[in-house]
């Protein structure tokens, strides 16, 4: 799977795990940044890792902040972006398996490299389940329609 990945400097310890693991496991990952410690803004980051997704050039995303709150925020932003800020298994598999998420948001501040590993996991593995939930996705996507259109 092709991933594009960014983390402010609160996730930059946290995303060079990642990252490792990732292309270990045979995933092409692109990191977005950041790649200092010095502290940056990340809503940026969050548009550049959007952008590779709904162009096409990854499959899904992944952004770590410190809470995750304002990068899911500033994801979600984004023209078909639905981004998910994932705490524990169970938001994961609700974000992949109800919501369709393709940007997977996490807290590096709240989480151990174990949770971060099990949730990754279970976000890049976990199916949609459409039925009802591809309705609801449509009337999200109708809503975000709407607003481009005001």
């Amino acid at each position: 799977m092709r991933i594009a990945i960014a983390a402010d400097h609160n996730g930059l310890a946290l995303k060079a795990r990642l990252v490792e693991r990732l292309s270990a496991q045979g995933h092409t990952v692109d990191d977005h940044g950041s790649h200092a410690g010095k502290p940056v803004d990340y809503p940026p980051l969050c548009a550049e890792v959007c952008r590779q997704v709904t162009g096409g050039h990854a499959d899904r995303g992944m952004v770590l902040g410190g809470s995750g709150l304002g990068e899911t925020i500033a994801c979600n932003k984004v023209h078909g972006i639905r981004a998910g800020l994932c705490h524990d298994l169970w938001s994961t598999r609700v974000s992949r398996g109800n919501n369709d998420s393709n940007v997977l948001v996490l807290a590096a501040k709240l989480l151990s490299l174990r949770e971060a590993v099990d949730i990754v996991e279970t976000w890049l593995t976990t199916p949609f389940k459409g039925g009802v939930h591809a309705r609801r996705l449509a009337q999200i996507a109708a809503l975000e329609r709407e607003s481009v259109r005001h």
